[in-house]
């Protein structure tokens, strides 16, 4: 460490530091007053309200400097109060006031607003310059169903501008004109709603006063409490910072201090909060009688449902009984319902939404490395110098981890983008290889065996860390290079130099998605993904790894808990005698040893009649599962349905009791985000009266079936896993802090950022070889059917939607539509905004057309927000022949413009 002087003491700064960072971390945050600094932009030197005087010795000759962008010098002398530094600062604060509204009282930051903080930190009580015409327009945009801008108030700092730029890339903000005429301006000099922009918030919560806001006032301090907590959308994690006021949510902003989001999120969990008091909620437990759903107190839908799982299980075995837990619910939630699954009803019929998305994950990677989840944390990409993403599009799915990627793009790192569809990141990529959706194996194979013929293996890797590399590699060296280019339909040559490129960096980090593992061949692609990273060396490294993107908030925690049928909570196989023994003396019940249904295999044996009871907490698979009049049927041909939900979602509609439970915001437990951080979902409001956390229907419905168990309460019921999953050993709900940990966490709370470094959980890192299949969809259908569809996901949904149908999100994006090539509309009679008729083996549907050219001709795309749509009426029954994940990104259709102008869905019988 080094030595600087403040105000002539000594203090030791860190290599690199500002002098404001130096100062703030010694004597506090705040001690040297700024406007156009921000904790997660870089320093700028704007405002010089945090100038500092500088000398190379003690009262030596000084120079005045901006402390935010001025590194600071050993043995030098920083001023920081100085009668000429508190005149200069007054005076520049002067000013700007002479140009902005002294309306403080009315103003909506007021008593949070940072040009009134420093006003006062500078001493001004008067202003000595007479005031000046406001030149700025004092109309305020009102255009945005979120954003709100009023530029009489902006002081010219510049923060929204670079929050726009170096927070989320987007740049819709900048600066027009020169001089005093200088100006904010957004776009094209446009309102919010016709801008590009895409509704994170960084600019609002970077602005110091209120030129840019929120519908909600963000930055009022009309709050009693501040609460932290986890976002429910997807398996980025952002912490939140929510403001409640009697009861009820104000606003929401994103921590500086958060390890996973760095005080940024989207516009999911920023803004579309209001669903949770939406006057749709469901606050009555129903019972479905003579087809009409009736409103029952508590005790009548618990005796209902107890009574029918007994009779149940009398006559036809525990096996008729099943249990769908959620990925959108706490660990600790997802733990209980599984217990109850195989502990009370006595069965391993219990699975969850990582079936549909990332179990292909969880398998390959298990056989490749022994533990299915990310090997790296997302703060490596500060590390790593080549960013490879493949079959996901993170800007729109997980939009802060896909901002901190697009930042690295920008700024030049070396990067490849595998995808159908020409996706935000693929415009900034190095190398995008744009494929035939379901030629993923194909085209990794061709890496593979580029990297083998280029010479440019890690060897002493492999030969070190790995095992069955020699016959792995015979195999790949037997490959039709030309055939999977054919396949592909990708250049080999520009494969060649992408492969290349990845295997020669340093340090190469991996993403992938659903799009790698929706596919019936989505386990042999992940590990391919594992065997390239392992034939190049980059495990158990900072800035590399294979590194999943979960879709849900909680898809790695259930899996972690034990919602799947082949394994129980902390991954242990159900087969095993073992660790049934363990189990057994565990939860005090004998635990069935035999494999349990997948979700598909819940369908068909329910269509069959052998499953009489499915109880279904938070998923709508009738909306999102694939094959929605069979998903419909199945729902349809059980005895018993039991649906805990937050509305009246498609699924619901079939249910025979609806349970309302309580959402994240309304209840307490963990989250487990895509980098294996557990973190602390906490209690913002109270549950809506009538409803209940759903930990806690289980533990009632538990009691009554005669299995003694406490009150839910997330800690205890983190103590209790702490003692059955061995990666949650030492983790303790009150040490979790306000950043969680990463598992595994050891009996002493140490937590893990990087798993594989000295050797793979199972040993040696397996090499295995898989050849390209085509999709049975493609060879049964493609005569009649030729082209292909492709799901995906947009920014402002999530999923069915149900959610984010609910708050303002709805007035950006309002309906699914059809992404269709040029080439394509034109040879179909189609325009935009035409209705096509999109028709499967299946059935049909009718959508919006959206012409563009991100798809390669042959190829459609859509998504399944909108049950006005039902989209899933076309997918197939389709699955990974290994995890039996749906093949969502496959689907074999055929299309034409639409007879009618108006939406309609045509719907044929399973």
């Amino acid at each position: 460490m080094k030595i600087a002087y403040i105000n002539n003491l000594p203090y030791e700064f860190e290599s690199g530091e500002t002098i404001l960072n130096f100062i703030n971390r010694v004597k506090g945050r705040k001690s040297i007053p700024t406007l156009c600094d921000a904790p997660n932009l870089d320093p700028y030197g704007a405002c010089r309200v945090c100038s500092v005087e500088v000398a190379l010795k003690i009262n030596g000759k000084t120079k005045t400097v901006a402390s935010c962008h001025t590194p600071a010098i050993e043995n030098s002398y920083i001023y920081t109060d100085s009668v000429e530094i508190q005149n200069l600062r007054k005076n520049i604060v002067e000013l700007v006031l002479t140009d902005h509204p002294l309306d403080c009282l009315t103003c909506e930051v007021n008593g949070n607003c940072e040009l009134q903080e420093v006003a006062a930190q500078v001493g001004i009580r008067d202003v000595r310059y007479p005031e000046g015409k406001n030149h700025l327009d004092r109309d305020k945009d009102l255009s945005h169903p979120y954003m709100t801008s009023d530029m009489s108030k902006c002081i010219n700092c510049y923060r929204c501008v670079r929050a726009c730029d170096e927070v989320q890339g987007e740049f819709v903000l900048s600066i027009a004109g020169r001089g005093f005429d200088s100006k904010i301006i957004k776009g094209f000099d446009e309102n919010f709603i016709e801008s590009d922009c895409v509704s994170c918030g960084a600019c609002s919560q970077a602005c110091p006063t209120s030129a840019i806001s929120d519908v909600f006032q963000s930055k009022s301090v009309n709050a009693d409490e501040k609460i932290r907590t986890v976002c429910t959308y997807c398996g980025v994690g952002c912490n939140l910072e929510v403001a409640v006021k009697n009861g009820e949510i104000l606003s929401i902003q994103a921590p500086y201090d958060a390890a996973a989001n760095g005080g940024h999120t989207c516009l999911k969990g920023r803004y579309a909060f209001k669903f949770y008091n939406h006057e749709d909620r469901i606050k009555s437990p129903m019972i479905k009688r003579n087809g009409e759903f009736e409103k029952v107190n508590w005790d009548e839908a618990y005796d209902f449902i107890v009574d029918k799982l007994t009779q149940i299980k009398a006559e036809n075995g525990s096996d008729a009984i099943a249990g769908i837990s959620s990925s959108r619910t706490p660990n600790e939630e997802n733990y209980i319902m599984q217990k109850f699954i195989r502990a009370v009803v006595g069965t391993n019929n219990i699975d969850c939404c990582a079936r549909v998305c990332h179990s292909p994950t969880a398998l390959g990677m298990q056989r490749a490395f022994g533990t299915g989840a990310a090997t790296n944390s997302i703060e490596d990409l500060d590390d790593t110098d080549f960013i490879f993403v493949i079959g996901a599009n993170p800007t729109a799915a997980h939009p802060v981890t896909g901002a901190k990627m697009k930042q690295k793009m920008m700024k030049g790192i070396k990067s490849l983008v595998v995808d159908p569809r020409k996706i935000e990141l693929a415009k900034y990529a190095t190398y995008h290889l744009q494929l035939r959706p379901g030629t993923n194996v194909a085209l990794l194979n061709m890496m593979l065996y580029f990297i083998i013929t280029e010479n440019v293996v890690d060897q002493n890797f492999v030969d070190t860390r790995c095992e069955g590399y020699e016959a792995f590699k015979n195999e790949v060296l037997l490959l039709d290079i030309d055939d999977l280019e054919r396949i592909t339909g990708v250049d080999k040559n520009l494969v060649r130099e992408a492969s290349v490129a990845y295997a020669n960096a340093n340090a190469a980090m991996e993403f992938h998605g659903l799009g790698v593992t929706e596919h019936s061949q989505g386990t042999f692609t992940v590990q391919l993904i594992a065997d390239l990273a392992m034939i190049t060396g980059n495990i158990g490294k900072k800035g590399a790894g294979v590194n999943p993107l979960r879709g849900q908030n909680n898809v790695q925690g259930a899996a972690d808990m034990g919602a799947q049928p082949h394994q129980g909570a902390g991954y242990l196989d159900v087969t095993n005698p073992e660790v049934n023994a363990k189990y057994n003396a565990f939860y005090g019940r004998e635990v069935p040893n035999h494999i349990g249904y997948k979700i598909p295999e819940m369908f068909d044996a329910a269509i069959k009649g052998d499953l009489k009871a499915l109880w279904i907490i938070g998923e709508d698979v009738v909306q999102t599962d694939p094959n929605t009049m069979k998903v419909k049927k199945a729902m349809d041909s059980v005895d018993l349905l039991v649906v805990q939900e937050l509305f009246m979602t498609e699924t619901a509609k079939h249910a025979t009791v609806i349970l309302p439970g309580a959402s994240f915001l309304e209840k307490e437990g963990t989250f487990t985000n895509g980098e294996r951080r557990i973190q602390r979902v906490n209690k913002v409001v109270d549950p809506l009266p009538g409803t209940k956390p759903d930990g806690q229907i289980i533990v009632d419905v538990m009691n009554r079936m005669g299995y003694d168990q406490p009150d839910y309460s997330a800690e205890g019921m983190l103590e209790e896993i702490s003692q059955i999953v061995p990666f949650f050993k030492g983790v303790v709900w009150n040490e979790l802090g306000d950043n969680g940990k990463q598992w595994p966490v050891l009996e002493g709370g140490e937590d893990t950022q990087l798993l594989h470094i000295d050797e793979f959980k199972r040993g040696k890192g397996n090499f295995e070889f898989f050849e390209f299949k085509e999709s049975n969809e493609v060879e049964t259908h493609e005569k009649d059917y030729p082209y292909i569809i492709t799901t995906n996901r947009e920014l402002e949904h999530y999923n069915c939607g149900a959610m984010t149908r609910r708050t303002g999100n709805v007035e950006i994006l309002a309906e699914d539509v059809l992404l269709i090539h040029p080439n394509d509309a034109a040879a179909n009679g189609i325009d935009d905004d035409d209705m096509v008729c999109v028709e499967s083996p299946r059935g049909k549907v009718d959508i919006k057309a959206k012409i563009s050219d991100e798809l390669k001709p042959g190829i459609l795309s859509s998504t399944f927000h909108f049950p006005e749509i039902m989209l899933n009426i076309i997918t197939s029954d389709e699955h990974c022949s290994e995890a039996m994940c749906p093949e969502y990104k496959v689907v074999s259709c055929r299309i034409r413009k639409s007879k009618g102008k108006f939406k309609k869905i045509k719907k044929s019988t399973v």
